[in-house]
C-alpha cells in the first residue's frame, strides 16, 4: 500500500482517491457500500476514512482478482487434464 501522509489513522477522501486512483465520487460511494469505513466529522462535517480501511479494501480486492484468475484458469483447464484419462473399455 503507498504510504500514508505522516501514517494517519484518518484520510480525507481525497488522499485516498490519489492513493487508489479513482475519483472523490468513487471513495465516497465505498464508504457507502462499506467496504471502506469512514465517518463525517467536525463542524462542518467533512469525511474522514480509516486508513486501515484503505489497506483492508486493497487486500481484498487482491483476492478478489486472485479468486477470479483461478475460476478463469478452472474455466479454460480441459477435464481430462484434471482427473486423468479414461480408458475406453472394449
Amino acid at each position: 500500500m503507498p504510504a500514508t501522509p505522516d501514517s494517519a489513522r484518518f484520510l480525507t477522501p481525497s488522499q485516498v482517491a490519489e492513493m487508489l486512483q479513482i475519483e472523490v465520487d468513487e471513495v465516497i460511494a465505498l464508504v457507502h457500500e462499506g467496504r471502506l469505513v469512514g465517518a463525517k466529522v467536525g463542524t462542518p462535517s467533512r469525511w474522514r476514512i480509516e486508513s486501515a480501511s484503505v489497506e483492508d479494501y486493497l487486500d481484498a480486492q487482491v483476492e478478489d482478482a486472485r479468486r477470479a484468475a483461478l475460476w478463469q484458469q478452472s474455466q479454460i483447464a480441459s477435464f481430462p487434464e484434471l482427473w486423468g484419462r479414461r480408458r475406453r473399455s472394449d
